[in-house]
């Protein structure tokens, strides 16, 4: 009877940690999924960009600027990567933000040329303009972020 036992057992386990591994992305399975770590990154970047203050709001206290406008160049942007953010500047003067976390699989996107922000893990390629995706495999648009140009400075909002 142990003989029939172990087997069933070892049948329930694996079925559990299947429908486990295919549950939602809630992190709900305690850690026990062996793809664990790599899921936090997406839903991260994705509800961040959800919270976003007013266009009128003020940097809050003690938020240190990422760069002066001088240092985003015209038709291009810069990474940075320390505050997983993408800032642009795609006409003279205009200056977008995006997440820096990639769509497709969470890696944070590296550099920014030839008008495109660019993901080096699998090549995904998304517009400085609007952070649409210009190559794939990605096919969701880098998410908004919220920024605050304030005379030649650029802050997190």
């Amino acid at each position: 009877m142990t003989s029939r036992a172990t087997p069933r057992r070892t049948v329930l386990f694996a079925a559990a940690a299947l429908t486990t591994g295919c549950g939602s992305d809630d992190g709900g399975d305690g850690g026990t999924s062996t793809s664990a770590p790599a899921t936090p990154s997406a839903p991260a970047a994705t509800s961040s960009a959800g919270a976003t203050p007013p266009a009128e709001a003020t940097p809050s206290a003690g938020a240190a600027p990422l760069a002066t406008t001088s240092e985003i160049p015209v038709g291009g942007g810069t990474v940075f990567a320390k505050e997983k953010v993408v800032v642009t500047q795609p006409t003279a003067g205009e200056f977008k933000a995006f997440s820096a976390i990639c769509t497709h699989q969470g890696c944070t996107v590296n550099k920014v040329a030839d008008g495109t922000i660019n993901c080096p893990c699998h090549g995904s390629k998304f517009r400085v303009a609007d952070g649409s995706v210009a190559a794939g495999p990605a096919s969701r648009p880098l998410p908004a972020e919220q920024i605050i140009v304030s005379e030649d400075t650029i802050t997190l909002a």
